[in-house]
């Protein structure tokens, strides 16, 4: 389960036990930049940017979803994301956040997470990191490795705690861990 209280990765672990710290790392780091704050607040942008706090939330809950759940297993996307009209609103995730409370962006979120963990669990356990997901790449259509949609997942975590980072900055002064 995600909190806010962070473990730092093992300095010594393992491939999975380095990348999972990682990510889990990463994932409470956003979470910890998001926690005590209001609908207001996490509706707060860092001009030029419209980017926010309840958007990076809603937005990185799509992410879990899409990577492990779609891509790696093949599934249909899940609801709030199954009913969308992304032709209508391609930002959906984003712009949907204004309005969602924040108990709500923060359940997606830790939910997302805990659907993730548990589909990334069974295919180490049957497959291992080399294990080829269920769908390959859009654009290119090459076969994606777990072990290379965890580092992507990291990837895509490191830019966003930067973002969350300089956002919680401009909303209250918090910086650091």
């Amino acid at each position: 389960m995600i909190s806010t209280d962070r473990t730092d990765p093992p300095l010594t672990g393992d491939e999975v036990a380095t990348l999972l710290g990682f990510l889990d790392f990463l994932r409470s780091t956003v979470l910890r930049k998001a926690d005590g704050l209001d609908a207001d607040q996490l509706d707060t942008a860092l001009p030029p940017s419209t980017m926010t706090l309840g958007g990076l939330l809603h937005h990185l809950a799509l992410v879990e979803d899409d990577w492990c759940s779609v891509v790696l297993h093949g599934n249909p996307p899940a609801e709030p994301w199954a009913s969308v009209d992304w032709a209508a609103d391609r930002d959906w995730e984003w712009t949907a956040a204004r309005t969602t409370p924040p108990e709500e962006l923060r359940r997606r979120y830790v939910d997302a997470i805990a659907r993730s963990d548990a589909l990334v669990e069974q295919v180490l356990r049957e497959r291992g990191l080399d294990a080829v997901a269920a769908r390959r790449q859009r654009h290119t259509d090459q076969e994606i490795s777990l072990r290379w949609i965890l580092v992507h997942l990291i990837e895509e975590y490191g830019r966003h705690a930067g973002h969350a980072d300089l956002i919680r900055e401009r909303i209250d002064g918090s910086t650091g861990e």
